[in-house]
This record gives C-alpha cells, structure tokens and sequence, in this order.
C-alpha cells in the first residue's frame, strides 16, 4: 500500500498575547466622546392654517425738520388755563392722534358769547388727524364705548371707517363728556387733510382751518400744507376785493369761505351773522396768521402798524395770485369761462389766464365756484351726522343750531 506522507501542522503562535501587556485604564482616563455635531434649526411643518407674521410697526418716511421759526403765524397763543385744559383732553384718549387742533367759539372769543361764563359754556371742538382710522376707533371703542352711538358699536370700527370715507371724510362724536366738559371731535385721516388743505377738494377742513385755532398736537406735514392753504386763502380774496380795503374786509372774507354754499346757511340751522362776530373778537388772532403771509405776496401794502390794505389790481399783478389758486378752484374758473366766455378760445395760455384776471366778473366767478366746492360735502356731512352721531344727539345738536340762527336773525 502506499503510505501517504502527512503534512506538518502549523504552529499557531498568539503573538498578541505574548506582545502586550494587559492594561487596567482607571474609570477617569477614558477619553470623552466626540462631540455632537450643533441642532440646526427644524423646518416648520406645512400647515394648512397659515399663521399671521408677527407685526412690525410701521415707520412713516422722515420728513425734512422745517425751520424753527417755519409756521409760527399758525401757532396762536390761548390762555395757560385754556390751553392746559385742551391739552388735558386730547390726553384722554388713547387711540394714536398724529395732528390735533381746538377750533370755534370754545377755545377763542366770539361776539354774542357770554365771555365770562355766566351762561353755558360753549362746547369745546376738536379735530383729529390719524393714520388707520379703522385702527383708531377700534381702539377708542374699546376705551370710550359711549362716544359712540349703539348701532357703530355694534357694526364695529370697519362700518365707522367706512361712513367716514363719505362725503368730506370726517366722522364726528358731538356732546361728549371728557375731563369734565363737552366737546364734540372729528376724525379724519392726514392723508385726507392734506389734500383738501392743497387742492380745496371740498374746503370742509381746509375752510376750518382759514379761521384761528389752537394747535394741540402738531405735525410737519400738516404745518407745511396748511402754510399753503392760508396763503392760497389770502390769494382768493384779494381777487374778489378792490385795491384799498380795510382789513375787516379781508378777514371776513377769507372766514366766509367755508360758509359760502353751505346749505346750512339757507335753513334755520346756522347763525347768520357768524362771520361777522367770529372777525369782531378774533381779529388779532386774524392779523397774527395772515399778515406775514399777505405781505409777502407781490403787489400787496400792508403796515403792521395800519388796518387798511392796498395792493395792485392790475391784470399782471392779479394773474400771479390767479394762477397759483388751488387746482379743484382753478379747474373750475377755467370750466366756468369755458362755457360762457370767448376767453376760453385763447390759444396761447398765458395770454387767456391774463385775460381772464383782468375779467370785471372774476370776483363773482370766484365766489361761485368756492361756494359749489363747499355745497355737496357739506350738505352730505350734514345727512351723513345722523348716522355717526346717532338720532337723538342729532336733535340736540339741531335744535342748538336753530337756536343759534334764531339769535343771528333777530
């Protein structure tokens, strides 16, 4: 047989038991895991319900700093017990005010008020200029439920908003108890203040704001605007008067303005010797806004130290007042003359606005047209006060009004 030759086996040789040593590591010496790598934020899970951004308050672009000394004509000087008291009011109220002013007989003087209170005081009137006005009286709803008449309350602030965008774009809370006295406040947006200060859109605000008030919270914005509108007001009736006039004459006329076309005046519903006590007891006051303004202008003389005024009525000289009318006026001299006159077939346009200024019928075209400006909003603010104020306070304010006009008729 044959014999297998075997193979030999190979020693296995623990070489790392016999190269080591076995080492006991103490529980300290072991070395601290590696560390974690940072959370990175999760991404939010979609949702079906999306949820509102959380608000950032809005910051209105800067305005340049006018002058210190920009505007003071407008800046009437009242009692310290007055103008402390009006100051108190307007604290009040919470809601955000951007601009507010006091007006009529309340804060300064007028003839056929009793001026040392031995009558019921006058109500005091106010005039807020807000940014959001859905903002404003939600948040004046909630302070002073009762300003408000019942069914405002119960539509809420949006309906509030929404009546007040009619006609002039004013909401009024008349014979309101505030810090012990009545007044009665109007809202309205700066936006919609401005506008009517330039361009006369309805001179419902901008015709308030011919006659003295007392700035209470003040805004550059407002203060330049209604520079404008001042002089825009010292312009339109030095084209209605002769060229020597006492300056009684100039006052009344610029403070008929707002009263010019007002429905009021036909019905028994105003005094209708208002201008003339309002320019009686206020002229100071007057003297104080317009003065500057008019001498400024060219072709006007008017000393400080006289109450007469004289000025150039020379087409040339009235040309540069007529062209510089706010633009809803002079739109409609120029629509007016476009049916009725010749001029309007001028071709060149300066030679027709030097035409129309030496025009005998241009004073009477102003006033008519100043007095369509005012007619409809006024008439719709009218209407429209039932619905903010609410019928039982619209009665009371009426029968004061009849009042009023059953002593100025007398």
């Amino acid at each position: 047989m044959f014999s297998v030759a075997r193979r030999p086996r190979p020693v296995v040789v623990v070489v790392r038991a016999l190269a080591t040593e076995s080492v006991h590591s103490a529980p300290g010496d072991v070395p601290p895991p590696p560390p974690k790598p940072p959370n990175k934020p999760s991404k939010p899970r979609a949702s079906l319900y999306l949820r509102p951004r959380p608000a950032a308050p809005y910051k209105h672009p800067a305005i340049p700093a006018l002058p210190a000394s920009f505007g003071r004509n407008q800046l009437l000087p009242v009692a310290d017990s007055t103008r402390a008291l009006l100051e108190s009011v307007v604290a009040q109220f919470d809601a955000p005010i951007r601009y507010a002013f006091a007006y009529g007989s309340g804060v300064f003087e007028q003839d056929g008020y009793d001026a040392q209170g031995e009558g019921e005081r006058p109500m005091l009137d106010f005039m807020f200029a807000v940014t959001h006005p859905a903002h404003f009286h939600s948040i004046n709803m909630q302070q002073h439920p009762r300003h408000y008449p019942l069914h405002a309350r119960a539509l809420g602030s949006a309906y509030v908003s929404r009546v007040q965008d009619v006609g002039p774009g004013v909401w009024f809370n008349p014979y309101v108890p505030v810090g012990g006295v009545r007044i009665k406040y109007g809202v309205t947006t700066v936006d919609n203040l401005c506008s009517d200060l330039l361009g006369w859109k309805s001179l419902y605000l901008a015709g308030r704001m011919h006659k003295p008030l007392r700035i209470i919270k003040d805004d550059a914005r407002v203060r330049l605007t209604q520079q404008v509108n001042l002089t825009s007001a010292v312009r339109a009736a030095l084209l209605t008067l002769p060229r020597e006039f006492p300056e009684a004459a100039l006052f009344e006329r610029i403070a008929g303005i707002s009263y010019n076309g007002d429905p009021r005046m036909w019905l028994p519903a105003e005094n209708r010797g208002k201008v003339a006590n309002i320019v009686r007891k206020q002229g100071p006051q007057f003297k104080e806004l317009y003065h500057r303004l008019a001498v400024g202008l060219p072709g006007v003389q008017w000393p400080v130290t006289e109450s007469v005024v004289r000025q150039d009525t020379s087409p040339a000289a009235r040309v540069a007042h007529l062209r510089k009318l706010p633009s809803n006026l002079l739109a409609g001299v120029r629509e007016r003359y476009a049916k009725t006159s010749e001029l309007a077939g001028e071709a060149d346009e300066s030679a027709f606005w030097l035409e129309l200024a030496g025009d005998e019928r241009l004073p009477r075209v102003l006033t008519e047209e100043m007095g369509r400006i005012v007619r409809y909003p006024a008439a719709v603010q009218s209407v429209k006060g039932i619905a903010s104020a609410g019928l039982g306070k619209s009665v009371r304010y009426s029968v004061a009004k009849i009042g009023k006009w059953w002593t100025g008729s007398r």
